[in-house]
């Protein structure tokens, strides 16, 4: 068709239904993640899982920050998976995106670091939250207007 715009992400069906299949059956430390992250839980973030970015599938995605996160297990510790897995980021960083990388161990030791390694990536990638967003400026924080200050004063 002529005049439509080509899409971003051309995603092959094979693919598609690969990702469809992983949310299926996540390894417990993703689902634990998931907990933290789904449905805008994790300060108004929207994440999504499992998401096929051509030609690749990433494990979770906040878009409005461009950031990957990658929960890793046993197989990404040999040198070969370690080679791929770099190459793999370096060409999400080309497209933008930022990626974090933790181990299937740390998220089920230390969820809190996690968590916490995460909230700094999208508070330096991305506008405020939508939840912050929705809440009103408190004029005790310095936000808002206060009375004396929408008052005329005559000289």
């Amino acid at each position: 068709m002529m005049g439509q715009p080509p899409k971003l992400n051309e995603v092959p069906p094979r693919l598609r239904s690969y990702a469809r299949a992983h949310r299926q059956t996540m390894p417990r430390a993703e689902a634990l993640f998931w907990e933290q992250v789904r449905g805008g839980r994790f300060d108004g973030h929207k994440f999504k899982r499992q998401v096929p970015i051509a030609p690749y599938i990433v494990d979770f995605l906040c878009v409005s920050a461009r950031l990957v996160i990658e929960l890793d297990g046993e197989p990404h510790e040999t040198e070969t998976r370690r080679v791929r897995d770099a190459k793999r980021d370096a060409w999400f960083a080309q497209q933008g995106f930022k990626v974090l990388r933790f181990s299937n161990d740390l998220v089920l030791g230390n969820l809190g670091a996690v968590m916490s390694r995460v909230e700094h990536a999208i508070e330096g990638r991305c506008c405020p939250s939508p939840a912050s967003l929705r809440e009103a400026p408190s004029p005790a924080e310095g936000g808002g207007a206060r009375a004396q200050d929408t008052q005329q004063v005559s000289p």
